[in-house]
């Protein structure tokens, strides 16, 4: 063999080696890395993998997830900002927007739907007459059929009485002042007033309201059984309850098969004025608090409304008994009704069981002309305007007309001494929102609000008006088109619910509303989608404000959100709140309320496949 042929061999030797040793340790590097599982029987540590060799490497956690600061959303229907996290605002928006389309989603589209998501959410057959009802529901496009939850709360409660004992009640409350009845004698009968009972020369001043509801009531006639119905000429509710936990106890029984309860079997009444319409252990039934002394503490922190019906609940909101004229107007409250009368009214509240209605009254179709209600860009005024008559309470020296909702607005809105504390329009919308910032209300308030009673006091004595002229600016009232250039505009409850939010939010303008009035279509409207919702205390008005429209110069402006948000509410308004919905509504209230009235509630129901 030559010496260049052994030299060729030895070469060749050497290269394979090489490629041995790459070979081997590109595979001791992938056994690392991917180290095969255990065999059966062989634990390891936690935290090690068992490598072929015998020996155990660490394994490096995964990096933990960060997730960002939440505001904290309370069950008594406040959010309670965190200063960490970004403007609450926009998370109560996001928020809104999801839940609203969500219900879109999940409503019916067809009659079998309907009938079995009512027996899934009230645990009992739909009423007698619910195919027509359906019927009427699909030739006029009435959206979101299911939410209807406020006819069950509003009835519920006298499901457990004895049908023979409410015919009764009822009968003695037709003969009581103030009242008329509207009814339907016969299937085949014409809805119309069979009764009245008024005071003397109060007649063509309460009968008025009847005038509307059967013009209503006239579009669903066809559809309506037979009833007789009781209704309040007054504005607010008059019917003061004693605390539910009985009644609704009562009902679960009925429902289960159980025995009704009888009138006569109510409990006796230990006179706690409103708070006695407050179930033992909430925050509204201590009986340390004197409703004629201070309001209890506030808690310290910034809070919103994430759900509007719990925050208008003074069982769980106190404080509302010291900032309402109508709590206020009865001081400690009234006696509350031993008996439940079913009396239908206007409005109602947490602490009341009038029965409430799909009111027509202050419902217009449109802002007529169009040009009286500019669109959003062409609204020259960033102002959230208010006017109205100083309603709400009676205002003498003998009342505690000072904290009343109508006067807390009026000096919140106008005040100039001191400084007001708000969160920082400031901030991006990534950045943390932090503390709030002092702002000068001399510089702010003229800057954000035109808010000013209108006309001349009224519902005063003379000295109290007087003083009422010098407190608070007073001007004439504006015209339909004067009040829509405004972006903003300020909705408030007066003697009783706001009879104008319907022409507010059909505008072009964004709508802030405090009330403590939950109406008809509460299950059916997203706040911070539609309108935004208002502390009764009007804590944070002046946030939700600068947040919108920025500060008294424009600076930290979400103009966009704030265009959108009224945008919608004028589509829901003329979606959601037609003349057809308002007939939609009390068309299947009445079919609830006839059954409640039957001596037959069984035959009342309806039983049919759907």
């Amino acid at each position: 063999m030559s010496l260049r042929t052994r030299r060729e061999r030895w070469l060749r030797f050497l290269l394979a080696l090489v490629v041995l040793i790459v070979v081997i340790a590109y595979l001791r590097r992938f056994h690392l890395t991917r180290s095969p599982p255990p065999e059966e029987g062989a634990e390891s540590q936690a935290g090690e993998i068992p490598l072929h060799s015998g020996q155990r490497e660490p394994v490096l956690p995964p990096p933990p997830v960060e997730r960002p600061p939440e505001h904290k959303f309370s069950p008594n229907g406040l959010l309670e900002v965190n200063p960490q996290a970004s403007h609450p605002i926009l998370e109560l928006i996001r928020r809104a927007e999801d839940g609203w389309r969500a219900k879109l989603r999940r409503a019916s589209k067809t009659f079998p739907q309907a009938v079995a998501e009512y027996r899934r959410r009230y645990k009992r057959d739909p009423p007698k007459g619910f195919d027509d009802w359906w019927f009427y529901v699909q030739r006029h496009s009435v959206q979101l059929p299911d939410e209807y939850d406020q006819i069950h709360a509003d009835l519920e409660p006298f499901w457990g009485i004895n049908p023979q004992d409410l015919l009764a009640i009822r009968a003695e409350l037709e003969a009581k002042v103030d009242s008329y009845t509207i009814g339907k004698i016969g299937d085949s009968g014409q809805v119309k007033v069979v009764n009245t009972s008024f005071a003397p020369g109060k007649y063509e001043q309460l009968i008025k309201g009847s005038v509307q509801i059967i013009d209503l009531l006239s579009d669903v006639e066809e559809f309506l059984p037979s009833f007789r119905a009781v209704f309040s000429p007054h504005d607010g509710p008059n019917r003061a309850s004693l605390s539910d936990f009985f009644v609704e106890d009562a009902a679960r029984k009925a429902a289960a098969g159980g025995n009704y309860v009888r009138r006569k079997d109510f409990p006796k009444i230990i006179p706690k004025g409103w708070l006695s319409a407050c179930a033992p252990g909430s925050p509204g039934r201590n009986d340390s608090m004197n409703l004629d002394g201070d309001p209890p503490l506030k808690p310290g922190g910034k809070t919103f409304i994430h759900d509007h019906n719990l925050a208008m609940d003074p069982c769980v909101h106190p404080r509302h008994f010291w900032q309402h004229g109508h709590f206020l107007s009865y001081g400690k409250g009234p006696t509350p009704e031993r008996e439940m009368v079913p009396e239908f009214s206007y409005c109602s509240s947490h602490v009341h069981h009038n029965i409430r209605i799909p009111t027509p009254y202050g419902w217009v179709e449109d802002i007529l002309p169009r040009s009286h209600d500019p669109e959003w860009d062409d609204k020259v005024d960033e102002r959230a305007l208010w006017r109205g008559s100083n309603t709400g309470i009676g205002q003498s020296t003998r009342t505690r007309w000072r904290n009343s909702h109508r006067t807390t607005l009026m000096r919140v809105a106008n005040e100039l001494k001191g400084a007001i504390s708000i969160l920082s329009p400031y901030k991006s919308d990534k950045e943390r929102i932090g503390e709030p910032i002092e702002v000068r209300k001399s510089r702010l308030n003229p800057g954000i609000m035109d808010v000013a009673f209108a006309g001349d006091p009224l519902m005063c004595d003379p000295e109290t008006c007087k003083l009422l002229q010098k407190m608070f600016p007073w001007r004439r009232r504006q015209s339909v088109q004067e009040a829509g250039d405004y972006k903003y505009v300020i909705d408030v409850d007066g003697n009783g619910w706001s009879g104008r939010f319907k022409r507010l939010i059909t505008s072009n303008s964004l709508v802030f509303k405090s009330t403590i009035y939950p109406e008809w279509y509460i299950d059916r409207i997203a706040p911070w989608v539609h309108y935004i919702p208002i502390q009764l205390d009007l804590s944070d008005l002046h946030d939700a404000l600068v947040f919108f429209r920025g500060d008294a110069s424009g600076v930290g402006a979400h103009e966009d959100l704030a265009r959108k948000i009224a945008v919608e509410g004028r589509v829901w308004s003329k979606t959601f709140w037609r003349r057809e919905d308002l007939a939609a509504y009390f068309l299947r209230l009445m079919l609830e309320y006839a059954r409640l009235m039957s001596e037959d509630r069984d035959a009342m129901s309806y039983k049919g496949d759907p």
